[in-house]
């Protein structure tokens, strides 16, 4: 998740994946990047503890920050105690947090982080780019560091001076502080993997006790951020959305992240709960395996399993119309999103020739694996199967607990359901789970003429080349990657009447609680 990596990704990036909290009215981000909900509310008041449900199991739990985070409710408690290099953000993309400013070399390959004056850890040690960069190699000495430092080698990362931090890239990379912004956790120098449980963070509020995924935060008040006003965050995990919203309509919680479509019709009525939505949230993409030996190895074969789909029903039934219809581009909230490529609509005729020419066995039971991680994310598999069926094709859904999906089916199984809870920037896509590289790489999807697109457009800063560079990758991807992106769910959350200030952003952006006051 992600970056999970879902966490994301929501990935993370690993995250996924995939996410991870959510959205009132009004408001822009602060210099933190964290998004506010309106003037309306009032003067912000001091103290209180905000009760938080996350969604997370028991079989995912991970402490470390720079691990695969598969559960929501980890992503939210790291992303609270330690800080990222920056956020994501409401004017921009990318937002300072920890670094406050950067700037790239002519040639685009080094970039230079300045650390935020007056950053602190936990138990009052300044924060120096020696901590930085040794997070930083840590991170990138991770399975998955390649991709969460895409380019950057562990030798080309070093201090300048105490404040400043120095990374060279192996080519010319642009859009390199986007991919700063989820797992860019810092920790001080030295700390032993024995130690992270405990280990001291730089974020807006420190630890007090984990205990079987349920947490408690308390504000820190040596943050170099802005004011938090909350006393504490109490974190409980949730193992299903049904119970995570019913814990909040009995009063239980304060907020249900993420609680989807069937939790915000429940609510509708209620005068004492606010329904939070933010519109095209979250990608569930169908991933299709490309790599040799897979049924779906064959481009055409994938072409007509992105024919066979009804997006719109997809839409309608899964989402309960919480969503909107997809066209097989992750990123639909970048600013240079394709709208101009024509939607793909369901034409079972044209599907069962590519099928034919393809070869493709219509006699064999094909098994589609899913989670229920998220809502609606079991039913899109059960839905998609039962259009498939009338195309000839033959799919079995096969449900499979967390942990195992992780950690069996997620990039290695040939056709699987994913969710990514971001959605702000093709490339960031790109970047995890796409070119050739990428540790993220769900589908094993390897293509020579994506990843040449895709350097063209981080190896520039001309608006006009990138554009163009840009919507080519989206053409590429659209027509041949390994992933079918029906729709993007609306994101729900559910929150008490006395919750103010909650974060607008989709994606990580909506663990940003630090602004969050109680009226």
């Amino acid at each position: 998740m992600g970056v999970t990596r879902r966490q994301l990704l929501w990935a993370g990036t690993g995250i996924g994946a995939a996410g991870i909290l959510a959205a009132c009215s009004g408001g822009g981000a602060d210099s933190k990047g964290a998004a506010a909900s309106g003037a309306a509310d009032g003067k912000p008041r001091a103290g209180g503890t905000l009760r938080v449900g996350v969604l997370g199991h028991a079989s995912a739990i991970t402490r470390d920050p720079h691990g695969t985070q598969a559960n929501e409710s980890d992503y939210l408690v790291l992303a609270l105690v330690f800080d990222t290099l920056t956020v994501p953000g409401a004017k921009t993309n990318t937002a300072p947090r920890l670094a406050t400013s950067w700037e790239p070399s002519a040639d685009l390959k080094t970039w230079k982080f300045r650390i935020a004056e007056g950053a602190v850890f936990h138990d009052g040690t300044p924060v120096t780019a020696e901590d930085v960069v040794w997070s930083l190699k840590r991170l990138r000495e991770t399975p998955s560091g390649a991709a969460r430092l895409p380019g950057i080698q562990t030798k080309n990362i070093r201090a300048e001076g105490a404040d400043t931090v120095v990374l060279v890239s192996d080519y010319a990379n642009a859009e390199f502080p986007l991919m700063t912004r989820f797992t860019t956790f810092v920790l001080k120098k030295g700390t032993k993997d024995s130690e992270i449980a405990k280990a001291p963070g730089t974020g807006p509020f420190r630890l007090d006790w984990f205990r079987g995924g349920n947490a408690r935060l308390v504000r820190n008040d040596k943050w170099y951020g802005p004011a938090v006003h909350l006393d504490a965050i109490e974190v409980t995990m949730f193992e299903t959305p049904q119970a995570m919203a019913n814990a909040l309509l009995a009063g239980q919680i304060d907020l249900a992240s993420n609680a989807g479509a069937v939790a915000a019709r429940t609510a509708a009525s209620r005068k004492d709960v606010q329904v939070l939505r933010r519109p095209d949230d979250m990608a569930m993409p169908i991933v299709m395996r490309t790599a040799k030996g897979s049924p779906f190895a064959d481009e055409r074969v994938r072409a007509a399993m992105r024919l066979v789909v009804d997006r719109e029903a997809m839409v309608k039934q899964v989402l309960s119309g919480y969503g909107t219809v997809a066209n097989d581009i992750l990123g639909t909230g970048d600013p240079g999103y394709a709208k101009d490529i024509p939607q793909r609509t369901r034409d079972l005729a044209r599907a069962g020739q590519l099928l034919k020419e393809a070869g493709f066995d219509l006699s064999r039971t094909y098994e589609l694996v899913t989670t229920e991680d998220i809502s609606g994310l079991a039913d899109s598999a059960t839905l998609f199967a039962n259009q498939a069926r009338e195309a000839g094709i033959k799919i079995k859904v096969v449900k499979q607990e967390s942990g195992a999906f992780w950690e069996k089916t997620w990039k290695s199984g040939d056709f699987y359901t994913s969710y990514w809870g971001t959605n702000d920037s093709v490339i960031f896509f790109a970047s995890k789970t796409m070119v050739g590289e990428a540790g993220q790489n769900e589908a094993g999807w390897h293509d020579a003429g994506f990843d040449a697109a895709y350097r063209d457009v981080i190896g520039t800063a001309d608006p006009e080349k990138r554009a163009a560079a840009l919507r080519k990758l989206q053409q590429i991807e659209h027509d041949r990657s390994g992933y079918l992106l029906w729709g993007m769910a609306d994101g729900i959350d559910l929150a008490a009447a006395k919750v103010r200030n909650l974060p607008r952003l989709p994606g990580y952006g909506r663990v940003q609680l630090e602004g969050v006051w109680l009226r």
